[in-house]
């Protein structure tokens, strides 16, 4: 076990969380200890939530322990249905409470309770959260959507529906995902089903067989519900994540063929001004910035593919904390010509985004962190994510809309042209010159901003060469698109010359040897 100060994932208890927070008319009874009551905290204080989650805990003190805590539990649940009157019922045990055993499905079992009751097994030490949700999900619809049973033709006149799968409690700007993909669906001519699990009864779970095909928005969550309700009931589901401009005509696209109808006219009349953006004066100083992407796999490769043919920008390194999905990360990896990694360890991940020296990273809260501290510009993309992630305004991630939304997001934290066009013309001037943080971190920003990224050795390389006074002047005077490249090129060239420090002869004698 590793000690740490932070974590990517919390236990998969917090996943199963997720969902029935997610849910209505359900109610998770937690056989947990005093000090794992921390759903209220993650729901009302971070996500913002205007009820408190539906989940009782047994709380058990160590006092208990020489008692029968079996019997806390059912009168923790037989109260829990007497007060909440839930329409079915979750029932498991926190990471601490599984070292004890004593059975949580069973004793509710015993209980004989007039709902369902779904009795889960998440094993805390070999699995996080993110697997707890989608094993969570895919137990409610198993125990919920009725025997397996071939699916009906669809009758002449009907308009194609769908299950919208994924969205839950504490995710990523789901909210918002969904009432754009909402959106798209209906123009698109398809109509709703069931969403689940974010607004879903149980009742509703039981209405999941009569949609023609799923939309899978969130993998991670949906696609083991997603496989068992095409094996029971015939019904597709969908593989594009519509993340980017490129990847939600994919989308419509899917969606088109397995409802049978022409996207035409939708893809005609999308409204999105990214791409304009994207190829406007401004933005073509971000061509080849060097970019690192870190977060769940789906977030991490949807914007590896935004970033690289949507923006230009250079894909350095691509990782990802969900091992369930290492296997789709490598494959975008090698499509970037970058080695991809899958860690949960946010040193290891710092490590990486300090030697790549990137100048734009896309991660989670822990980045956000770490490129503070080191300087860089970040956008988060993926959970796990602070309370200012759960804005107040409309942000998806999904469709044209978020398509916009990550390039107003993505770029603002980077120097425009326009910023360093300034900075070149005013250099030496109080506000604009060569070490000026950018104009919307605050004048102040400039005397408290952290130094700029140490140049990092290689496996093999020697000590890292000290740059003179005269060549850093000279340095300066090549443009800046260019400029961090000819760093890299020249500290290379004196590390593998063991020039201890850079002058201008170095400088120079690099430029020629590169331009060969």
């Amino acid at each position: 076990m590793q000690l740490t100060l932070w974590t990517y994932e919390g236990p998969p208890h917090v996943g199963a969380m997720r969902v029935a927070t997610a849910m209505q008319d359900v109610h998770y009874v937690l056989h947990a200890p005093q000090g794992d009551t921390y759903a209220d905290l993650l729901f009302t204080m971070i996500e913002r939530l205007p009820k408190r989650p539906p989940v009782t805990y047994t709380t058990f003190q160590a006092r208990d322990l020489g008692g029968d805590t079996a019997e806390l539990f059912k009168t923790a649940a037989r109260e829990a249905f007497e007060r909440f009157e839930p329409k079915a019922m979750l029932v498991g045990a926190s990471c601490t409470a599984e070292l004890i055993q004593d059975d949580p499905g069973g004793l509710a079992r015993a209980l004989d309770l007039p709902v369902p009751v779904v009795a889960l097994e998440l094993p805390s030490y070999q699995r996080k959260e993110n697997w707890g949700a989608s094993e969570t999900f895919y137990q409610m619809v198993r125990a919920l959507a009725g025997a397996p049973s071939p699916i009906a033709t669809r009758p002449e006149g009907r308009r194609p529906r769908c299950n919208i799968l994924g969205p839950t409690a504490l995710g990523f700007r789901h909210r918002d995902d969904l009432r754009e993909i909402s959106g798209l669906l209906a123009q698109l001519g398809v109509d709703v089903n069931v969403v689940a699990p974010l607004g879903a009864t149980p009742a509703d779970l039981g209405r999941l067989r009569d949609a023609d095909f799923n939309v899978v928005l969130y993998p991670e969550i949906a696609t083991l519900a997603a496989q068992w309700l095409t094996r029971s009931f015939g019904q597709p589901f969908t593989r594009t994540v519509p993340i980017g401009i490129g990847a939600t005509q994919d989308f419509i696209a899917e969606v088109a063929q397995l409802a049978g109808i022409d996207p035409a006219d939708v893809l005609a009349n999308a409204e999105a001004r990214a791409p304009w953006y994207a190829r406007s004066v401004d933005s073509t100083y971000l061509t080849g910035k060097r970019v690192f992407i870190f977060g769940d796999a789906t977030h991490a490769v949807a914007s590896a593919r935004v970033a690289s043919r949507e923006l230009g920008l250079t894909v350095v390194g691509i990782g990802t904390y969900s091992r369930e999905f290492a296997r789709e990360v490598r494959e975008a990896a090698k499509s970037y010509g970058v080695e991809a990694l899958i860690s949960d360890d946010y040193l290891e991940i710092e490590e990486k985004i300090i030697a790549l020296q990137p100048e734009l990273v896309l991660g989670t809260q822990m980045e956000r962190h770490i490129a503070k501290r080191v300087g860089v510009p970040c956008a988060v993309i993926s959970a796990p994510v602070h309370v200012q992630d759960f804005p107040a305004r409309y942000s998806p991630q999904m469709g044209f809309e978020g398509a916009n939304v990550l390039f107003d997001t993505w770029v603002h934290p980077l120097m425009m042209g326009l910023e360093e066009h300034l900075i070149g013309m005013f250099r030496g001037d109080a506000e604009f010159h060569e070490d000026a943080a950018p104009s919307h971190l605050g004048g102040a920003a400039a005397a408290t901003r952290s130094p700029p990224l140490p140049a990092q050795e290689g496996p093999s390389a020697g000590a890292v060469a000290v740059w003179g006074a005269d060549a850093e002047k000279e340095l300066r005077k090549i443009p800046f698109f260019v400029r961090g490249k000819a760093r890299r090129n020249t500290e290379s060239f004196a590390r593998d010359r063991g020039v201890p420090l850079i002058t201008i002869e170095t400088l120079y004698d690099a430029k020629a040897h590169f331009s060969r």
